[in-house]
């Protein structure tokens, strides 16, 4: 019955995501409506003619639509990737904002930005993922020679958090000029406004790939909800899967931060709205969580774009107003617990 409502639920929200992207499209100073949104699209992609503006075009094209793609697929992301890290460790407090990848990858990502080791998206995302890598290391080994346990390794993730974003500060401080540090620490709070077409593509690729790998180890996953001991007992190599799925979300945080800076808590709130509507099957789970986390984030950014107006604010800024209270909620749910 959870399986047949997540098919139900994912079928109606993915004509849900379609029509919220032609709709935040026509938000903003200029004024363009869905059938404009839609007439330049088929044109783009050659499926007829347009009598629409080249201005209009290239803000259509170039600007509002690469934004919104770029707003689904980092939705979708870190929605799936709180959604496993919460099931490895067993903990649903468990996000990449949380353990520290986040701060690790924007620290990767700023170092290579600021201090020209290299250049594009391609090189900031291997910044990124190094960074995130490196973040996830130090958190769970000092998780482990605290003795283990989820609560620890949260703990552990505050503290990595907390030194990495120390060290993006003093890099940011110390080698970057005046535009340079204005421009990065904006995009660490979380910003879309400058997605391009290539930033769309990798982002799109790295985020396919990851969903269709977790996907692929839904089974084990589920396994994981009853500890190492017993999914080991039921056959899956414990050491292999929880490798490969670390891998797996740390590369694909450090693609999206990358890309969109570091945006916080909707790997930690998507995933227990999606545990209410399906359960915690995750093969109804985690594509629940993705095209929610895809209409969340999409609207998001254009409240983000919005409120404010003409003056923008970080979408990371938003998503920390609506995620600072469900956070507070999740601590007090689990009041008494482990």
């Amino acid at each position: 019955m959870r399986q047949v409502r997540a098919a139900w639920l994912v079928g109606g929200a993915l004509p849900v995501l379609v029509v919220s992207i032609a709709f935040v499209i026509t938000i903003g100073p200029a004024d363009i409506s869905v059938a404009e949104v839609a007439e330049v699209v088929r044109a783009k992609l050659g499926l007829g003619t347009t009598g629409v503006s080249r201005i209009t075009q290239g803000i259509v094209w170039e600007l509002r639509l690469p934004r919104a793609l770029l707003a689904a697929i980092c939705g979708a992301g870190l929605g799936v990737c709180g959604a496993v890290l919460q099931s490895m460790l067993r903990n649903p407090l468990a996000d990449p904002f949380l353990l520290g990848i986040s701060a690790g990858a924007s620290t990767g990502a700023v170092a290579i930005a600021v201090l020209g080791v290299g250049a594009g998206t391609i090189g900031l995302a291997a910044g990124a993922f190094g960074g995130a890598m490196v973040a996830f290391a130090l958190v769970m080994g000092l998780s482990a020679l605290a003795g283990g346990g989820t609560s620890r390794v949260i703990l552990a993730g505050v503290a990595g958090s907390q030194l990495f974003s120390a060290l993006t500060s003093y890099i940011v401080m110390t080698s970057a000029d005046a535009q340079q540090t204005q421009g990065v620490l904006f995009w660490l709070l979380g910003s879309l406004a400058g997605a391009r077409w290539d930033d769309v593509a990798l982002a799109g690729i790295v985020c396919a790939v990851g969903l269709l790998l977790c996907q692929s180890q839904a089974g084990s996953l589920d396994a994981f909800a009853f500890g190492r001991d017993s999914a080991a007992s039921l056959g899956i190599s414990v050491a292999r899967v929880r490798g490969l799925l670390l891998v797996g979300t740390a590369l694909l945080t450090a693609t999206l931060v990358a890309t969109s800076g570091a945006i916080g808590f909707v790997g930690l709130v998507l995933p227990q709205a999606a545990r209410f509507l399906v359960g915690t099957r995750h093969r109804a789970l985690l594509p629940t969580t993705a095209v929610l986390g895809a209409v969340l984030l999409v609207w998001v950014d254009a409240l983000a774009g919005t409120v404010a107006a003409p003056q923008e604010v970080p979408v990371g800024v938003v998503t920390a107003l609506v995620g600072v209270p469900a956070f507070a909620f999740l601590l007090i749910r689990r009041r008494g617990m482990p």
